[in-house]
């Protein structure tokens, strides 16, 4: 597990939220452990029940309904996803919660622009209130309809982001006007394409001609992500994850940051950042509400709540067999290439035993700094004020997210080092005579 205890940077230790200040002082008052214990329980369940909505749209055939699996981390045959087709398929809004964080529901809306649904009723049709942010997709330039609906969007002030979709096949397209070394098969003065084949250089001419149509129409924000459905980790889906992320009201971005795919380092710093926030607050709750004095520690707390912590920071960071095996398959790796870099326990390996073998070891450690944690949690302080367990729980819950998170780090390594083989290989067949 994590570092020793002597590493551990007193800097880091918890602040009390503001916002969570005045309930926790009116048990503290009170000199009410169970009560306290309680308040701490109740702002975690609070933040489990936040409903995130994401409504994502466009005109019939853009790539709406396969987005919408793929922000769930579904393939498109799975039992779950929705239904595609090369027609319009979806006739009603339809929501679909994502498969391991329900409080996650992404919204298949209707295409915009057909009979049924015209742009200027369409937000209304689709009960517009609802919906978080918006996310239009086209798989080509974005037309007249996506623009008066991000305007419309833009007026009732809401966030809106747009997608441009199938950039793979576009790829595929591009390369066939090349030869076999890389070179623009027919010239012409007028085109805009590079004489020697670049991929980035034809992303940014696609990207370039769908903002130039944005900001003709003056169109607030001319953003435009470019995404594939076969590779997340490509083009622009880590950049939209992140911007989502960083653009989102505060109290819903950890609902938010939890259900992303696992597919940038950026992605999972930020999803450790804000699950340290609730460090604190489920060390608090863990030593109170059904806590019982473990054997030879002088610590009480309950191993059931923390068993579930844990196993959710495995969920979180894709540290579960289903979650391993869906992503060895999708990058064709063996499993056991991803199960070796992990030196954390899996979901499945946390039991009770464990999560008091782990307690033992930060125990001896933690009295050290039990004095300087109650000195600069007051509120906290006040309460447990001879107590132990509420170091011990909080730097046992560290430690097991920092490994957690840097385990994940190095599975993603381990994908992305064969998306970069494979990469170079293209490039070098490219260049070959």
């Amino acid at each position: 597990m994590g570092a020793a205890m002597a590493g551990v940077d007193v800097k880091e230790l918890p602040k009390i939220p503001e916002e969570d200040m005045e309930a926790l002082m009116a048990a503290v008052g009170k000199g009410n452990l169970a009560e306290a214990a309680a308040k701490a329980k109740e702002a975690l369940e609070m933040v489990d029940k936040i409903i995130l909505n994401i409504a994502v749209t466009g005109e019939s055939g853009s790539g709406k309904s396969s987005f919408v699996n793929t922000i769930r981390d579904l393939r498109d045959e799975d039992d779950a996803a929705a239904e595609i087709g090369i027609t319009e398929t979806t006739m009603e809004p339809t929501a679909y919660p994502h498969p391991s964080y329900s409080n996650v529901i992404v919204w298949d809306l209707p295409g915009i622009g057909t009979e049924t649904f015209k742009s200027d009723t369409y937000l209304k049709q689709v009960g517009f209130s609802r919906y978080d942010f918006f996310i239009i997709i086209s798989c080509t330039r974005f037309k007249t309809h996506d623009i008066e609906l991000a305007q419309e969007i833009q007026r009732q002030g809401k966030q809106f982001y747009f997608v441009r979709s199938k950039v793979d096949v576009d790829l595929k397209n591009e390369r066939e006007l090349y030869d076999e070394k890389g070179i623009l098969k027919q010239r012409k003065a007028a085109t805009k394409r590079p004489h020697q084949y670049s991929e980035s250089a034809i992303l940014n001419i696609i990207r370039e001609n769908c903002i130039s149509g944005l900001k003709a129409a003056e169109v607030a924000s001319s953003r435009v992500f470019l995404v594939s459905r076969g590779d997340l980790g490509k083009y622009d889906f880590p950049k939209l994850q992140e911007t989502l992320v960083d653009e989102l009201h505060s109290h819903k971005r950890l609902a938010f940051l939890r259900s992303l795919s696992n597919v940038s380092k950026e992605t999972l710093e930020k999803k450790k950042q804000q699950l340290q926030t609730q460090i604190w607050l489920k060390s608090l709750a863990s030593c109170a509400v059904a806590a019982v004095p473990l054997p030879g520690l002088s610590t009480v707390c309950d191993v059931a709540m923390l068993m579930t912590s844990l196993k959710e920071y495995c969920r979180d960071f894709g540290l579960n067999e289903n979650a391993l095996a869906t992503l060895a398959r999708q990058n064709n790796k063996p499993i056991e290439e991803l199960k070796a870099v992990i030196r954390s326990p899996l979901s499945e390996e946390i039991t009770k035993d464990l999560v008091i073998k782990l307690l033992t070891k930060y125990a001896a450690g933690a009295v050290k700094y039990s004095t300087y944690l109650l000195n600069v949690i007051p509120v906290v302080g006040a309460v447990v004020s001879a107590a132990v367990s509420l170091p011990t729980t909080y730097f046992m819950l560290k430690n097991f997210l920092d490994d957690a998170a840097a385990d994940a780090v190095r599975v993603l390594e381990v994908v992305m080092e064969g998306d970069i083989s494979n990469s170079g290989k293209q490039h070098e067949n490219t260049h070959t005579p």
